[in-house]
């Protein structure tokens, strides 16, 4: 009996344990698909991965590539510089292709237009500065105002000076003038008569003009005629604006290029054009005007033919 009540408090002595509780199963969810990747915003040209080998987008990113990129497009500047700059805005015309296209010739208009602007511009400038009557009238009445003025301030300072200084000594008397005997008149001698001289023969001589052409200029209407000369021919012109006024070079072009004279607003015009190379060389005038202008020009001499 002794041993039951001494397993019985055996039994009650052992602590409790918890019995682990098995989890009700549940069901396994199927694994999430995987995304697909978002395209960027530039589209897939934009997304264009990096080549091996160091090259973005068919361009080869190292000093050589770079180098050859930069010669390649200098030497596209330079033809575009040399066949269509230089001949439309300055008439050079290094390569020839300029006057196939017809660019040196809006070139040499765009440099006359230039020059003409340009001789206004200092002739207006003169004009500022030209000798006004009414101006100079108005400038001496301001003169005399300012010297009556000075003449009146100059008094009054005078009397001023006057009442503050201590009476001085009398004036020495003033000698009275010598008299001068006038000279006698010279004898008047007569002149000798002058001998009157032949006119002499002009280019101007209706007699020596070769051809005579008329053109009337609308404002800011040009017009070009030339001569063919030969190297070292001279012919004798004159031309007239009947009233008015042109602006004009006198230049040669053919066997080379030259400039000879450049006028501005010049009503008439008469002389000899000798050649320095065989070509065409002439006038170019242009109407800068408000008003039409006929234009006469007549030439003589040595040439082959007047050209329009």
């Amino acid at each position: 009996m002794n041993d039951r009540i001494q397993g019985q408090a055996a039994t009650r002595a052992q602590p409790l344990r918890a019995e682990p509780r098995l989890a009700a199963p549940t069901a396994q969810m199927p694994p999430a698909a995987p995304r697909s990747p978002i395209p960027p915003i530039g589209g897939p040209a934009a997304a264009a991965p990096a080549r091996a080998g160091g090259h973005i987008a068919g361009l080869e990113a190292s000093g050589p590539g770079l180098l050859r990129a930069t010669l390649k497009a200098g030497g596209v500047a330079a033809v575009i510089l040399a066949v269509f700059y230089l001949p439309a805005e300055y008439g050079v015309d290094p390569t020839g292709i300029g006057g196939l296209l017809g660019l040196t010739e809006m070139g040499a208009i765009k440099q006359q237009l230039y020059a003409e602007g340009v001789a206004q511009d200092a002739a207006a400038a003169s004009a500022v500065g030209a000798a006004d009557p009414e101006v100079l009238a108005r400038l001496g009445r301001i003169e005399a105002q300012v010297d009556a003025m000075a003449a009146l301030f100059g008094l009054a300072a005078a009397a001023r000076a006057a009442e503050a200084a201590p009476q001085a000594a009398p004036a020495a008397p003033v000698a009275e003038p010598v008299p001068v005997a006038e000279p006698e008149p010279a004898p008047v001698v007569a002149a000798a008569p002058v001998s009157e001289v032949a006119p002499q023969a002009t280019a101007a001589d209706p007699g020596a003009w070769r051809d005579e052409v008329t053109a009337t200029l609308a404002p800011s209407e040009a017009i070009e005629i030339k001569l063919a000369m030969e190297e070292g021919e001279t012919a004798t012109f004159a031309w007239s604006a009947n009233g008015g006024a042109l602006n004009y070079t006198t230049h040669g072009d053919g066997g080379g290029e030259i400039t000879y004279e450049d006028g501005r607003a010049v009503p008439e015009q008469t002389g000899e054009l000798t050649a320095a190379f065989t070509g065409r060389h002439g006038w170019f005038w242009r109407n800068r005007t408000d008003a039409p202008v006929t234009l006469t020009l007549r030439t003589g001499g040595e040439y082959d033919a007047m050209l329009r």
